[in-house]
Protein backbone atom coordinates (compact mmCIF):
# COMPACT_ATOMS: atom_id res chain seq x y z
CA UNK A 1 0.00 0.00 0.00
CA UNK A 2 1.34 3.68 -1.08
CA UNK A 3 -1.67 5.76 0.06
CA UNK A 4 -3.45 5.88 3.03
CA UNK A 5 -6.11 7.54 4.18
CA UNK A 6 -6.24 9.33 7.48
CA UNK A 7 -9.77 10.14 9.22
CA UNK A 8 -9.49 13.48 11.25
CA UNK A 9 -12.96 13.43 13.36
CA UNK A 10 -14.69 16.29 14.35
CA UNK A 11 -11.81 19.36 14.54
CA UNK A 12 -14.11 21.60 15.30
CA UNK A 13 -15.06 20.04 18.69
CA UNK A 14 -12.20 17.73 19.28
CA UNK A 15 -9.30 20.46 18.67
CA UNK A 16 -8.85 21.85 22.05
CA UNK A 17 -5.52 20.76 22.69
CA UNK A 18 -3.46 20.54 19.54
CA UNK A 19 -4.38 16.81 19.09
CA UNK A 20 -5.35 17.37 14.88
CA UNK A 21 -1.58 17.93 14.54
CA UNK A 22 -1.17 13.90 14.71
CA UNK A 23 -2.76 13.84 11.04
CA UNK A 24 0.16 15.97 9.88
CA UNK A 25 2.75 14.06 11.66
CA UNK A 26 1.32 10.51 10.18
CA UNK A 27 1.74 12.38 6.69
CA UNK A 28 5.30 13.62 7.49
CA UNK A 29 6.54 10.14 8.52
CA UNK A 30 4.44 8.30 6.12
CA UNK A 31 6.82 9.81 3.23
CA UNK A 32 9.74 8.70 4.77
CA UNK A 33 8.87 4.75 4.05
CA UNK A 34 7.33 5.71 0.54
CA UNK A 35 3.23 6.16 1.77
CA UNK A 36 1.32 9.08 0.56
CA UNK A 37 -1.20 10.67 3.34
CA UNK A 38 -4.06 11.76 2.33
CA UNK A 39 -6.00 13.65 5.35
CA UNK A 40 -10.31 13.72 5.29
CA UNK A 41 -11.88 16.35 8.16
CA UNK A 42 -14.73 14.99 9.00
CA UNK A 43 -17.08 17.67 10.67
CA UNK A 44 -19.56 17.09 13.17
CA UNK A 45 -22.31 17.25 10.38
CA UNK A 46 -20.54 15.21 7.68
CA UNK A 47 -21.02 10.96 7.62
CA UNK A 48 -17.89 9.20 8.88
CA UNK A 49 -16.40 7.37 5.55
CA UNK A 50 -15.29 4.11 5.04
CA UNK A 51 -12.43 4.55 3.38
CA UNK A 52 -10.38 5.15 6.20
CA UNK A 53 -6.80 3.39 7.16
CA UNK A 54 -5.96 5.39 10.43
CA UNK A 55 -9.46 7.58 12.35
CA UNK A 56 -7.88 10.05 14.98
CA UNK A 57 -9.82 11.74 17.94
CA UNK A 58 -8.60 14.17 19.95
CA UNK A 59 -9.46 16.01 23.27
CA UNK A 60 -12.71 18.32 24.04
CA UNK A 61 -14.44 20.44 26.58
CA UNK A 62 -17.39 18.00 27.99
CA UNK A 63 -20.21 19.79 25.88
CA UNK A 64 -18.15 19.41 22.68
CA UNK A 65 -17.42 15.88 23.56
CA UNK A 66 -20.92 14.94 23.85
CA UNK A 67 -21.62 16.94 20.91
CA UNK A 68 -18.82 14.13 19.15
CA UNK A 69 -20.46 11.41 21.13
CA UNK A 70 -24.08 11.50 19.81
CA UNK A 71 -22.46 12.06 16.52
CA UNK A 72 -20.34 9.32 16.84
CA UNK A 73 -23.24 7.30 17.84
CA UNK A 74 -25.15 8.06 14.61
CA UNK A 75 -21.86 6.49 12.31
CA UNK A 76 -22.12 3.20 14.50
CA UNK A 77 -22.72 0.82 12.12
CA UNK A 78 -19.51 2.19 10.14
CA UNK A 79 -16.95 2.27 13.26
CA UNK A 80 -17.87 -1.65 13.79
CA UNK A 81 -17.32 -2.01 9.60
CA UNK A 82 -13.65 -0.30 10.06
CA UNK A 83 -12.81 -1.97 12.68
CA UNK A 84 -13.38 -4.89 11.45
CA UNK A 85 -11.09 -4.96 8.64
CA UNK A 86 -8.49 -3.35 10.82
CA UNK A 87 -8.27 0.17 10.71
CA UNK A 88 -6.46 2.01 13.50
CA UNK A 89 -7.94 4.01 16.11
CA UNK A 90 -6.28 6.56 18.16
CA UNK A 91 -8.12 8.51 20.48
CA UNK A 92 -6.58 10.74 23.03
CA UNK A 93 -8.09 12.26 25.98
CA UNK A 94 -11.43 12.87 25.56
CA UNK A 95 -11.77 10.76 22.16
CA UNK A 96 -10.33 7.78 24.91
CA UNK A 97 -13.70 8.52 27.37
CA UNK A 98 -15.30 8.63 24.11
CA UNK A 99 -14.77 4.98 23.15
CA UNK A 100 -14.58 3.56 26.25
CA UNK A 101 -17.53 2.48 28.21
CA UNK A 102 -19.28 5.13 29.95
CA UNK A 103 -17.23 8.38 31.24
CA UNK A 104 -18.73 11.92 33.21
CA UNK A 105 -19.04 15.00 31.17
CA UNK A 106 -21.54 17.81 32.24
CA UNK A 107 -22.12 16.19 35.51
CA UNK A 108 -24.17 12.79 34.27
CA UNK A 109 -22.46 9.56 33.56
CA UNK A 110 -23.32 8.51 29.98
CA UNK A 111 -22.53 5.14 28.24
CA UNK A 112 -19.66 5.71 25.51
CA UNK A 113 -18.94 3.69 22.13
CA UNK A 114 -17.44 0.81 23.92
CA UNK A 115 -14.59 -0.11 21.77
CA UNK A 116 -12.59 -0.11 24.58
CA UNK A 117 -13.24 -1.86 28.05
CA UNK A 118 -12.49 1.28 30.12
CA UNK A 119 -14.84 3.29 32.62
CA UNK A 120 -14.29 6.91 33.66
CA UNK A 121 -15.40 8.26 36.81
CA UNK A 122 -14.59 11.80 37.75
CA UNK A 123 -11.35 12.76 39.69
CA UNK A 124 -11.32 14.30 42.87
CA UNK A 125 -8.57 16.41 41.24
CA UNK A 126 -7.38 18.21 37.98
CA UNK A 127 -4.20 15.78 36.47
CA UNK A 128 -2.20 18.24 34.88
CA UNK A 129 2.07 18.10 33.65
CA UNK A 130 3.98 16.05 31.83
CA UNK A 131 3.86 12.31 31.71
CA UNK A 132 5.95 9.62 30.39
CA UNK A 133 4.94 6.30 29.93
CA UNK A 134 6.69 2.98 28.95
CA UNK A 135 4.98 1.65 25.99
CA UNK A 136 2.93 -1.28 25.93
CA UNK A 137 3.48 -2.12 22.10
CA UNK A 138 7.26 -0.33 21.24
CA UNK A 139 8.34 -1.17 25.06
CA UNK A 140 10.37 2.45 24.63
CA UNK A 141 9.59 5.62 26.64
CA UNK A 142 6.99 7.78 25.71
CA UNK A 143 6.02 11.58 26.60
CA UNK A 144 3.31 13.68 26.15
CA UNK A 145 1.35 16.20 28.58
CA UNK A 146 -1.82 15.58 30.59
CA UNK A 147 -5.00 17.90 31.37
CA UNK A 148 -7.65 15.92 32.45
CA UNK A 149 -9.83 15.22 35.27
CA UNK A 150 -10.93 11.38 34.82
CA UNK A 151 -10.20 8.39 36.24
CA UNK A 152 -9.91 5.13 34.15
CA UNK A 153 -10.24 2.05 35.36
CA UNK A 154 -9.73 -0.84 32.74
CA UNK A 155 -11.84 -4.20 32.22
CA UNK A 156 -10.62 -7.16 31.70
CA UNK A 157 -10.07 -7.18 27.86
CA UNK A 158 -7.91 -4.18 27.60
CA UNK A 159 -4.13 -3.75 28.11
CA UNK A 160 -2.71 -0.69 29.13
CA UNK A 161 -1.20 1.97 26.46
CA UNK A 162 1.68 2.19 29.06
CA UNK A 163 3.01 1.84 32.55
CA UNK A 164 3.51 5.91 34.16
CA UNK A 165 6.87 6.48 35.35
CA UNK A 166 6.19 10.31 35.34
CA UNK A 167 2.50 12.01 35.82
CA UNK A 168 -0.65 10.36 36.18
CA UNK A 169 -1.54 8.95 33.75
CA UNK A 170 -5.28 7.20 34.29
CA UNK A 171 -5.35 9.05 37.39
CA UNK A 172 -3.49 6.48 38.76
CA UNK A 173 -0.22 6.89 38.75
CA UNK A 174 0.74 3.62 37.66
CA UNK A 175 -0.70 3.30 33.57
CA UNK A 176 -1.80 5.59 30.94
CA UNK A 177 -4.85 4.54 28.04
CA UNK A 178 -6.23 1.71 27.03
CA UNK A 179 -5.16 -0.94 23.54
CA UNK A 180 -7.30 -3.59 22.27
CA UNK A 181 -5.80 -4.47 18.75
CA UNK A 182 -5.61 -1.77 16.27
CA UNK A 183 -7.45 0.39 18.97
CA UNK A 184 -5.36 2.75 20.94
CA UNK A 185 -6.80 5.34 23.78
CA UNK A 186 -4.04 7.65 25.59
CA UNK A 187 -4.28 10.87 28.15
CA UNK A 188 -1.35 12.13 26.16
CA UNK A 189 -1.17 15.42 24.37
CA UNK A 190 1.51 16.47 22.66
CA UNK A 191 0.38 15.81 19.80
CA UNK A 192 1.63 12.64 21.11
CA UNK A 193 2.90 11.49 17.36
CA UNK A 194 4.98 14.81 17.12
CA UNK A 195 6.80 13.90 20.18
CA UNK A 196 7.16 10.20 19.84
CA UNK A 197 7.57 9.59 16.32
CA UNK A 198 8.32 5.77 16.79
CA UNK A 199 4.20 5.59 17.82
CA UNK A 200 3.64 7.15 14.55
CA UNK A 201 5.70 4.33 12.85
CA UNK A 202 3.61 2.00 14.77
CA UNK A 203 0.42 3.32 13.37
CA UNK A 204 1.74 2.76 9.95
CA UNK A 205 3.16 -0.15 10.14
CA UNK A 206 -0.34 -1.53 11.73
CA UNK A 207 -2.27 0.60 9.23
CA UNK A 208 -0.35 -1.06 6.03
CA UNK A 209 0.22 -4.55 7.60
CA UNK A 210 3.57 -3.83 6.25
CA UNK A 211 6.96 -3.49 9.08
CA UNK A 212 9.53 -0.53 7.89
CA UNK A 213 12.86 -0.14 8.96
CA UNK A 214 13.18 2.17 12.06
CA UNK A 215 14.27 5.79 10.18
CA UNK A 216 17.28 7.70 11.95
CA UNK A 217 16.45 11.57 11.87
CA UNK A 218 18.05 14.51 13.56
CA UNK A 219 14.48 15.30 14.95
CA UNK A 220 13.37 12.29 16.43
CA UNK A 221 16.97 11.35 18.03
CA UNK A 222 16.36 15.12 19.53
CA UNK A 223 12.97 14.19 21.41
CA UNK A 224 14.47 11.13 22.11
CA UNK A 225 17.47 12.46 23.87
CA UNK A 226 14.56 15.42 25.49
CA UNK A 227 12.56 12.02 26.36
CA UNK A 228 15.07 11.01 28.73
CA UNK A 229 15.43 13.97 30.90
CA UNK A 230 11.65 14.11 31.31
CA UNK A 231 11.41 13.52 35.30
Amino acid sequence: MSRINIVRIHNELLGTYGDQGNAEVLVFRGKFHGITGNIIDVGYNDPLPTNGDIYLLGGAEDAAQLLSLQALERDREVLDMVIERGAVILAVCAGFQIIGNRFWANNQEVDGLGLLDVTTSPGNKRFVGDVKVKSTNLKIELTGFENHSGKTILGPTATPFGKVEVGFGNGDGKFDGAVSGNIFGTYMHGPILARNPEFADLLLTRSTGRKYAQITDPLASQYAAWRRKVT
